[in-house]
């Protein structure tokens, strides 16, 4: 990476990269490992965490440049953090189970964070909102501000329906948005009440709506009519057989 970076001899594109325009590649090839697990595609998964291994040896680099720090560092930094939230492996503190070590784990990173950032202070504003909503409702269910069960949960996605449903009928374009956000919070929460990765749920719906979709456009292009001369009732028998077939 240094060889790249090199003013003389390195890669005129590399040598004009900075912090900013490589963070978007970072966080698409995150989503790339992300993708290669869920596929199974163990050997494409060995590529891509390399991939990923190289974002982070490209942002140390240019800190080494400035001096702010190096890729040892960064490796040092990750070992001190694990030891350190790690007190019943590497201490004489004792854990009952996994779930015990998660509240743990929050408690010693609630400590770490500074007084000034509050309950929901240090969560990135560049994850994915489904994921920042979660963590958002989970942290802040830990100082008690929290459904007792799921039905609260449950029932205040309907009350957001009912509040869309309100917004679009007056026609107000800022609050129709604002009560579709407040309603994807909910559902939010009540994945988080089923112990379910929202990003996970909508991930396998967007692939499912894919696959669903991809078969009636087959059904179209095998009855050699045009999209057009389909009725609405008739794609979707299409779709309904698609569903049937597991897809």
């Amino acid at each position: 990476m240094a060889h790249l970076r090199d003013p003389d001899s390195g890669c005129p594109w590399d040598r004009a990269q900075g912090f900013g325009t490589i963070a978007p590649y970072t966080i698409e090839e995150a989503y790339e490992v992300a993708d290669a697990i869920e596929r199974g595609a163990i050997d494409e998964l060995k590529s891509e965490l390399g991939d990923l291994l190289f974002q982070v040896v490209f942002h140390s680099q240019l800190a080494s440049e400035i001096d702010a720090f190096s890729f040892d560092d960064v490796v040092e930094a990750i070992c001190d953090k694990l030891t350190r939230r790690h007190p019943h492996v590497f201490g004489d503190a004792e854990v009952a189970s996994a779930d015990e070590q998660a509240d743990a784990w929050e408690a010693l990173k609630a400590k770490e964070r500074s007084d000034d950032e509050g309950v929901l202070g240090g969560i990135p504003l560049a994850l994915p909102a489904l994921t920042r909503g979660e963590k958002l409702g989970r942290r802040a269910a830990r100082v008690g501000y929290e459904w007792p069960d799921i039905s609260g949960a449950r029932q205040k996605v309907s009350e957001e329906i009912d509040e869309l449903d309100e917004a679009i009928a007056e026609g107000e374009p800022e609050r129709i948005e604002a009560e579709m956000g407040d309603v994807f919070f909910a559902l939010v929460n009540v994945c988080r009440h089923l112990g379910i990765d929202p990003e996970v749920a909508a991930r396998g719906a967007n692939r499912r709506f894919q696959s669903r979709f991809e078969y009636v456009e087959r059904a179209v292009n095998a009855s050699g009519r045009q999209w057009e001369s389909f009725s609405l009732d008739e794609l979707e028998a299409f779709w309904v057989e698609a569903k049937a077939k597991g897809l």
